[in-house]
């Protein structure tokens, strides 16, 4: 991944369009988890040992994705793309690649969870993990 990360502005173009794709469905998860936001949705932020840390202690290419998704799920889609633009135009390729990870696992886990409770999942998304071992 970080080999693409590293190619051309079009690759830039369609990460951006990727992560910011993922937290939309993300948001619409939480939103889905929080009963509209009507009952709170706590987002924690774990180092390598598994302790909790503060969102501005995390490394930064996971500060940048919590503070896009955070963005996306106060419906501030301007933000949460100028996150993204800020990672792509000074992070390394590594870092960047950590953003999209970092994307993938957060909705692969709320669909999951979705999934558990019976709301709704992107079709795109719940075939992905149909098709899944």
């Amino acid at each position: 991944m970080t080999g693409y990360l590293s190619g051309s502005p079009e690759g830039n173009e369609e990460i951006r369009e990727l992560v910011l794709l993922l937290f939309a469905e993300c948001s619409s998860m939480v939103s889905a988890l929080g009963s509209g936001g009507a009952t709170p949705v706590k987002m924690q932020v774990f180092d390598e040992e598994g302790n909790e840390v503060q969102i501005d202690d995390a490394d930064p290419p996971v500060r940048t994705a919590i503070r896009a998704l955070l963005a996306e799920v106060h419906g501030d889609q301007d933000a949460a793309s100028e996150q993204i633009e800020i990672a792509l135009a000074n992070g390394q390729p590594q870092e960047l690649a950590t953003v999209v990870l970092q994307a993938l696992r957060w909705t692969l886990k709320l669909a999951i969870e979705c999934e558990t409770r019976d709301l709704p999942v992107a079709s795109w998304i719940t075939a992905s993990l149909d098709d899944q071992p």
